[in-house]
């Protein structure tokens, strides 16, 4: 009996594959995808099938937020689990400066051109408490030379550096010092794709595995997917038959349609990536055994300054300039902003045994959370004084309502979307956003406006300064980094 137990363990080792103690981690994370890119999420111009799969046999989040409307900050914050002010980068790598011809009130905020090697990361920490193997892919954006993954905690590092925008474009033969060209022509979302399946297939059975897959889609520079372009620009050109009307926000512009065939492309291109991998991990019997996670690490690109006019002063219909690459209506503006549009993020999460197939949550959750949700969710020991701005949001993944909580933005610098310095707080429904460049602030209830059109800050004077009180405590508490006039 116990020789033909241990044979029917054998066999089932061999159908199932051999699982390690700890559940595997998959962590989908898309550069610049906005709140409403994917289908699931109300997009009717851009298909995403897959990932549309993925949220139904796991939990779609409607409240997700970055920490911060721009990406690398955001990424320290999913790896550290804690706030930007907290890590001293509070602005893209290396950041924006005003333009002098604009006038800008304030000068240039100083932060950290690299994450701190004394932060414990999210990789680190599995790999020291969980015997995990850890694999990044794609856009990393923390740091250069001594700051790359393979100094933060991950044991291979494919494609990340410091730069943000893909370097070289998207087809070899591309720049990028840590991924090599196979051949001339290569997209590289797909190539990527290859090298994932290749470390999962290779991947010690026995260890669990950590894999941050990072794409540098959909961030510019705006280069088709040649696979589905076409297919983009027919119904294009079947459903459009009138230019989009740009949607004037401060002295910038916000596009008002997803209409963009190359843009959609690039969307499309991240969903095929996502569907190769999972159906990977289903044929390799490791569906049942892995976490998946999908998220965005800032809104869509949607606003943007009106061009400069040509010297003769005209252009023509088709230069008419209507903002980004895409739209993230019913939200407001997008990459930059502290608008709903520059924060709130499509976030997915399947995790075997705890979430239900298609379910919904409308919890609030931020990037910090990532960190102690999935130490939380391996069983491995939590760890607040790391990941201090993040909580777990396992009762949340099982449909258990949470805590209230407040969630913060600082961002005081200048951003080539148009936007000025200024925070922002979120207590419940009451979101208020603060300008330093005017002196002035907006409130929005968010549950009855979730285009942010109705400012009530001054019909609920109370509230807007009961959260102004709020944020400049928390600003004081973090010991943020306040702009300062010129």
């Amino acid at each position: 009996m116990i020789r033909l137990a241990l044979l029917w363990i054998v066999a089932m080792g061999m159908t199932r594959g051999v699982y390690a103690e700890r559940p595997n981690v998959v962590f989908f994370l898309v550069d610049d995808l906005g709140w409403a890119d994917l289908a699931c999420y109300g997009s009717d111009f851009h298909e995403t099938p897959h990932i549309d799969a993925l949220a139904q046999s796991g939990m779609k989040f409607t409240q997700a937020y970055a920490a911060c409307p721009v990406c690398s900050p955001t990424r320290a914050s999913l790896l550290t689990g804690r706030h930007p002010v907290r890590v001293d980068i509070t602005d893209w790598i290396p950041g924006s400066r005003a333009n002098a011809e604009s006038k800008p009130r304030f000068q240039h905020v100083d932060d950290r051109n690299g994450l701190a090697l004394d932060e414990v990361t999210l990789a680190e920490y599995l790999k020291q408490q969980g015997d995990y193997q850890t694999f990044f892919l794609g856009k990393w954006h923390l740091g250069g030379e001594g700051y790359l993954p393979t100094d933060q905690g991950f044991d291979v590092n494919i494609g990340g550096g410091h730069v943000g925008s893909p370097p070289g474009g998207y087809y070899a033969p591309w720049t990028n010092p840590y991924l090599k060209a196979k051949a001339d022509g290569e997209y590289l979302t797909e190539r990527l794709t290859d090298e994932a399946i290749d470390l999962i297939e290779d991947a010690d059975r026995q260890r669990p595995f950590f894999m941050l897959m990072s794409y540098y889609n959909v961030h510019t520079p705006i280069q088709a997917d040649k696979r589905s372009v076409d297919h983009y620009q027919e119904i294009a050109k079947e459903r459009f038959s009138t230019e989009v009307e740009p949607i004037h926000e401060r002295d910038a512009i916000s596009r008002s349609r997803q209409d963009n065939p190359q843009f959609a492309s690039m969307v499309g291109a991240v969903d095929l990536s996502v569907g190769r991998i999972l159906q990977f991990l289903e044929k390799s019997n490791l569906q049942e055994n892995t976490i998946i996670v999908f998220f965005s690490d800032n809104g869509g690109l949607c606003t943007l300054p009106p061009r400069k006019p040509k010297r003769n002063g005209r252009r023509t219909a088709a230069e008419k300039f209507v903002g980004g690459p895409t739209s993230n209506l019913p939200l407001r503006s997008g990459k930059g902003w502290l608008y709903e549009g520059g924060v709130r993020e499509p976030m997915i999460m399947r995790v075997p045994g705890v979430t239900r197939p298609g379910s919904i949550s409308d919890q609030l959750v931020v990037s910090t959370d990532v960190f102690p949700t999935l130490v939380d969710l391996v069983g491995l020991p939590m760890a607040p004084k790391l990941h201090a701005d993040g909580v777990s949001i396992q009762p949340a993944l099982k449909g258990i309502a949470m805590d209230p909580r407040k969630l913060y933005w600082h961002y005081p610098h200048y951003h080539g979307s148009g936007w000025k310095p200024g925070a922002s707080i979120r207590d419940g429904d009451w979101k208020l956003i603060e300008f330093y460049e005017t002196g002035t602030s907006e409130l929005y209830r968010i549950s009855e406006d979730i285009g942010e059109t109705n400012n009530l800050a001054d019909a609920h004077p109370e509230i807007r300064d009961r959260l102004k009180t709020q944020l400049r405590d928390w600003q004081v508490e973090l010991n943020a980094k306040m702009p300062i006039e010129r």
